[in-house]
């Protein structure tokens, strides 16, 4: 209750702290928002940082991402880095545990290295996945407080889910993320959609451009073709247009 008092006196000593006019939603940056870049053409004054309980699309593909997931069970989400599909996936799947549409939280990655090798990792298996499936803590972080977030994890509400040893399991009442699809083969990838249970939802993120796998291994594309014609499956492809993180990522996704 002290430390609470305490940092509770200390955010009300912070003048630089900002308010909107009728909000209780605090500035996460000071203004004027700082820039990477000393350019104006990589300004964002006038981009949203407030944290938001309820997530807003940046642009129609993500708004097509997002009605795609309320509206289908299994939805797929490829295309360009840095055009918010695993947040997205992971603030879905966060507001439908809050709203109890789903008891728990699905979390799935490949551990592939980005071309070296770790080597061995000590700890037992949710510590030596934890590097690999380090963007889907920092969404869940960014959604969730880290008390809270431990705490579902420790209940299994939130569980990390190898993809080696998924066969064999029926995922009811989940909402599953496979994230770095990419990475995935033919037949894990067709193993994992297979595991989709009653009252469940799946989304499928990855970058076909950026596979770490052997050229030919990766299966995604061939998933995705062949599953987008099927009524109760969605395939949205995002493009350089779409990507939200630094202006500099479009270029140079076109430059290299």
């Amino acid at each position: 209750m002290a430390k609470r008092t305490a940092r509770r006196a200390a955010r009300r000593l912070q003048e630089h702290v900002l308010y909107d006019e009728d909000s209780n939603v605090r500035h996460l940056f000071d203004e004027p928002q700082w820039s990477p870049l000393d350019n104006t053409k990589y300004k964002s004054d006038n981009r949203e940082q407030k944290y938001r309980k309820n997530i807003k699309a940046q642009n129609p593909s993500q708004q097509q991402m997002l009605d795609a997931i309320d509206e289908a069970p299994l939805v797929f989400a490829t295309g360009a880095a840095g055009t918010g599909k695993t947040y997205l996936a992971i603030a879905k799947a966060v507001e439908a545990l809050d709203s109890g549409s789903v008891r728990r939280i699905i979390l799935s990655r490949p551990a592939v290295e980005a071309g070296e090798s770790l080597g061995f990792l000590p700890g037992d298996m949710e510590e030596k996945l934890s590097p690999y499936l380090r963007p889907l803590y920092d969404a869940l972080c960014d959604r969730l407080s880290s008390k809270r977030l431990k705490a579902l994890m420790a209940e299994g509400v939130i569980e990390i889910a190898p993809i080696a040893y998924m066969r064999g399991r029926t995922l009811n009442n989940a909402y599953i993320v496979i994230d770095e699809a990419q990475n995935c083969t033919y037949g894990q990838l067709k193993m994992l959609l297979t595991r989709l249970g009653w009252n469940s939802s799946m989304v499928v993120t990855g970058d076909p451009a950026q596979s770490d796998l052997l050229p030919g291994l990766s299966g995604l594309n061939d998933v995705v073709e062949k599953l987008e014609a099927l009524d109760n499956v969605r395939a949205i492809r995002f493009s350089r247009e779409d990507v939200v993180r630094h202006p500099l990522v479009a270029e140079m996704i076109d430059a290299l």
